[in-house]
């Protein structure tokens, strides 16, 4: 019989992507792995860190989650097709509200709010404080949108499809974006539900904000069951595809799971490559579990 291994590796050739997974039993601490440790470009999965970085300030008393920031309307908002980001008016928001659509619609106006509220530097050395030494930002949103535009050329966002303007994206490269390993972020949600990252009522909401997540595509395809609960984030980009989640078994198992994907193939819809992402999570859970 294929290993679970070679079942999820050919689930990505399917598929017509390279593909990474880690998945933890975050309670035995057993653990799937396909190339764990490659390091990809984190997109919108560096929010996870984010809206982490922000409840854990708000443990120590540095933050204060009730606090409200006016985001101003125009060209200063960090461009998206949700959220605020998608609003045309000014908008004043709680920091809590911010990151409650950072994550359910991974609007990019709200989490650069959050950049601007913690700083950079504040959200790395969490992730060092937590261990998670490959996970590294260096820039928010708007910067990495506006390095997009540049590197797009005249033609815009429409030259993407030519694989030779991907090829030359700064996103796209780990060493000049933010950054991170499957196992570093499966490591920081695990982190997340055992109270590590914080505690208490601050981990709770935490965990309830990672629950707000309105996409269902990814790695909840794999789980379709109305007493499986599915938590977690995406992370886009021309020819990427990621998603971090935990999965939630009502008899109490529970699993965290990172899965980052690349296709040669330029297309903004690529159904199997996001379907893909829920077929390996769950191949990885159902290994954990019988074990």
């Amino acid at each position: 019989m294929r290993s679970v291994r070679g079942r999820i590796t050919a689930a990505f050739a399917d598929a017509g992507v390279n593909g990474s997974l880690h998945a933890l039993d975050i309670d035995t601490g057993r653990e799937v792995e396909v190339g764990a440790d490659t390091l990809y470009s984190t997109a919108s999965l560096h929010k996870l860190c984010l809206v982490t970085t922000l409840f854990r300030e708000a443990e120590a008393g540095r933050v204060e989650l009730t606090r409200r920031l006016e985001l101003p309307a125009g060209d200063g908002r960090s461009p998206g097709g949700t959220g605020v980001a998608a609003m045309l008016d000014p908008v004043t928001m709680s920091l809590r509200d911010l990151a409650s659509l950072t994550v359910a619609v991974s609007d990019n106006a709200a989490a650069d709010a959050l950049w601007d509220e913690l700083g950079l530097d504040t959200v790395n050395a969490t992730m060092v404080k937590l261990g998670l030494t490959r996970t590294v930002a260096i820039e928010p949103l708007r910067e990495l949108y506006a390095g997009m535009r540049e590197d797009a050329g005249p033609n815009g966002p429409a030259a993407l499809v030519d694989p030779a303007v991907v090829g030359r994206l700064r996103a796209l490269d780990p060493n000049r974006s933010n950054r991170g390993t499957p196992r570093d972020l499966t490591r920081l949600l695990a982190a997340i539900w055992r109270d590590e990252a914080c505690g208490g009522e601050y981990g709770a909401g935490l965990r309830r904000v990672l629950g707000l997540q309105a996409w269902s595509h990814r790695l909840a395809s794999g789980f379709p069951f109305d007493d499986v609960r599915v938590s977690g984030k995406t992370g886009t980009l021309p020819t990427m595809r990621h998603e971090a989640g935990v999965v939630e078994y009502p008899d109490g198992g529970r699993y965290a799971i990172t899965v980052c994907t690349h296709s040669a193939d330029t297309a903004a819809a690529l159904p199997a490559a996001d379907a893909v992402i829920g077929t390996v999570g769950r191949l990885a859970v159902d290994a954990l579990r019988v074990r």
